[in-house]
Order: C-alpha cells, then structure tokens, then sequence
C-alpha cells in the first residue's frame, strides 16, 4: 500500500524529500553556544569541541533583564525558537516575519532585524524576562559595529555569520552568556605527550 502511495507521486517530490532527508542527517548541529560580553564573541561547543567563533555585539546599556532596560542579559538560556529559514540575506525580518525588504550592508540609517532570527528563553531567575523581552541572536545591517557593545539587548551577528549560526543551532540548545573571557568559557584543550615541552 505504501509502495503504491509513493509510486504516485512525482519524481521530483520524491527526490527533494530524499534531498532535504539528507540535508538534515547532514547538518553538523552544535551542542551549546557560549557568549562573552567582555569579548563581544560567541563560540559554539560540542563537547570538547570548539566548532566555530563569531564576533557579536550585545548591549550598549550593560547588562541585565530589568523589562524596558534594554540590556543583554546574562546566564543560562535555550534557543526557543528560529525564524528566517532561507530567505535572502539581508531580509528585513519584524515580529519574526519576513517584510520583503532586503538591506544592504552598513546601509545608512537602517537598524534592522534581518536574515535570522534565533528566540532565547531564560532558565534562571535573572534572565526570566529575556523571552517577553525578545531577546533574539540576529543579523544586522550595522555590520561595523559588531565587536563592540552596540545592540538594545539582543546579540547582533553580521549576516554571513547568523545564517551559519542559525543552521547549526536547534531548539533546545543551550546558550550561556557571561562576562567571563571567552577563553575562561570554552573547554580546555588536553595536553598529549606530543604537546610536551620538558
């Protein structure tokens, strides 16, 4: 029965199914993210694994949770949603919907939402409020501010990098944000008789 359900439909619906199937056993996923503030840079982990480093930007009023304080708060999260998959980059994203406007990078006077958006959802008390706040991981068009604290409380990535990102994150995943270094937050790598010096 099955057999003749699929041998009805089109060839090509067939193959993209098989395609996307792929894709997905494919996809390399992360297993947390970690951000320094004092670093402005966002790591993804799995395990002992560093997979990648991108530079953010998080707030420019500091950090915190206070509703209305426009800061970027600090603890442990999780990636409660995600928003943008495929559009084009640069695509102005509002209420985590797509507007049909794309943006060009730096241009002048636009402080958008675009490309991807990536909801968090706090797990502590002092982060509680980042979801109602929508605290989000997303592209901007200021790209030259990335690497300073520049945001009113979300994390800001250049284009290239959120869609990156955004690929590899799931829901669920967790992400620690902290005024640690980044180097204080990502595991130690293991000393092996080659790395000896003595």
């Amino acid at each position: 029965m099955r057999w003749q359900i699929a041998h009805k439909l089109p060839a090509s619906l067939i193959l993209a199914m098989v395609l996307i199937a792929l894709r997905q056993l494919g996809a390399s996923t992360a297993a947390e993210m970690v951000i320094s503030i004092p670093d402005q840079t966002l790591a993804v982990v799995d395990g002992e694994k560093v997979m990648a480093r991108y530079r953010v930007s998080t707030s420019k009023f500091g950090n915190g949770d206070n509703v209305g304080s426009y800061r970027t708060p600090l603890g442990t999260l999780f990636v409660s949603g995600k928003f943008g998959d495929r559009l084009p980059v640069g695509t102005v994203i509002k209420n985590r919907a797509p507007m049909g406007e794309v943006i060009a990078v730096d241009a002048p006077n636009r402080d958008a939402i675009i490309s991807r958006v990536i909801w968090l959802r706090g797990m502590e008390r002092q982060n509680s409020a980042a979801h109602d706040r929508c605290i989000y991981i997303h592209g901007t068009p200021e790209e030259r501010h990335i690497g300073k604290p520049f945001s009113f409380g979300c994390i800001r990535m250049r284009s290239r990098d959120v869609i990156a990102l955004y690929d590899r994150a799931h829901v669920g995943l967790h992400v620690t944000i902290s005024e640690k270094s980044i180097d204080a937050l990502l595991p130690q790598e293991k000393p092996t008789l080659l790395s000896r010096v003595d």
